[in-house]
């Protein structure tokens, strides 16, 4: 167990702070050859910052293998993490296990994405509430006290009467149903953070929707930061506050979700957009045109074991520079939206200045 701590006061409304966050898995050698510090590794999140503010969903967003779900195992301390600093209220905080850990996720809480993986199949639900509310200390006094715990508990996520899914176990209920009882496990600790990495995606699409709907209204009742982890951006506009999107381990575009979604900056924002479902939107095929749009995928992900120079969207990037394959890009804000960002050279000043009218208008 290990504990380090220092304060400085976080802007209101802030619980959750991530700065510089970074995380590399050492790659295991085979036979008996002894790691040294040439060793690879796997950069699975490089310099991530992030905030998560009370009464607001923020999500992250990106296709499978981008350093989703490793940010929010880092947010809920479950992975040590390489380097960068997580603050919550305004403490620094790396917790080991014991004391530390559990006083650390009584505030920040996970929902995992498969509902059934994460309960017991050989307990009853009134076992894993009640196991959940006596760690955190709030079974209340004796078995009256308990048993208004659990039917507030349930209540909350909309499963009532409590008696009719106490004595159940997880086998026996529907998907929605066991993931809103790994939420309601997660709300015994009273939470301020609810990590809830990809929480819809094995759900029939048909509870999607409620899901969706009940943790937006848990985030408006009890004013709690949400970071919703999807590769959904779709999902991100309906169900998110504040939207970033992260690709190849490094965050590439964030702002509100209105302006990202609607008025994506970066080249890979645009390319998940339009991988995205939309019943409206007449492809170059049914136009009859006979050019591909200039957004498309062109190539696969890099190697996280030895990442590109430069930005990692490069090598697929239709507008990629000769200053992309070199040059790490920082975050531009966009001057036509404030708080709307993108880490991308096509905003840098010098390159706007030098671009054609044409390519600016």
């Amino acid at each position: 167990m290990a504990s380090n701590q220092s304060s400085t006061a976080p802007p209101a409304g802030v619980v959750l702070e991530a700065e510089g966050l970074t995380k590399h898995f050492p790659v295991p050698r085979r036979g008996r050859a002894i790691l040294s510090r040439t060793a690879q590794a796997v950069h699975a999140v490089d310099d991530v910052d992030l905030t998560l503010r009370r009464g607001t969903v923020t999500a992250l967003v990106g296709e499978s293998g981008s350093g989703k779900s490793t940010v929010a195992r880092l947010l809920a301390q479950l992975h040590p993490r390489t380097a960068g600093d997580i603050r919550l209220d305004g403490v620094s905080t790396t917790v080991r296990g014991g004391r530390p850990f559990r006083s650390y996720v009584r505030d920040v809480q996970m929902i995992f994405q498969d509902p059934f993986g994460s309960l017991n199949p050989v307990h009853t639900i009134r076992h894993h509430l009640t196991r959940a509310l006596r760690i955190h200390h709030r079974a209340g006094r004796g078995k009256d006290g308990l048993r208004r715990a659990l039917e507030e508990l349930l209540g909350r996520v909309h499963l009532t009467p409590a008696d009719a899914y106490l004595d159940k176990y997880p086998h026996e209920l529907s998907g929605g149903q066991r993931q809103r009882v790994a939420i309601a496990r997660a709300l015994a600790a009273d939470p301020k953070v609810l990590l809830a990495d990809e929480p819809v995606s094995m759900l029939d699409v048909s509870i999607r929707l409620g899901i969706l709907n009940l943790l937006r209204d848990l985030k408006e009742r009890l004013d709690l930061a949400v970071l919703y982890i999807t590769h959904d951006i779709a999902s991100a506009r309906y169900f998110a506050d504040e939207t970033v999107v992260m690709y190849a381990g490094r965050m590439v575009e964030g702002g509100d979700s209105e302006s990202v979604t609607q008025r994506p900056a970066h080249p890979y924002t645009r390319l998940l957009i339009a991988a995205a479902p939309d019943p409206e939107r007449i492809t170059a095929a049914e136009a009859g045109a006979g050019e591909e749009d200039g957004d498309g995928d062109t190539g696969e992900p890099p190697s996280l074991v030895a990442p590109p120079p430069g930005c990692r969207f490069g090598p697929r990037c239709p507008a990629a520079m000769a200053r992309c394959r070199t040059d790490l890009p920082p975050r531009i804000e966009l001057p036509d939206a404030p708080g709307h960002w993108a880490a991308c050279w096509l905003y840098d000043a010098g390159t706007v200045a030098a671009a054609p009218p044409e390519a600016t208008s």
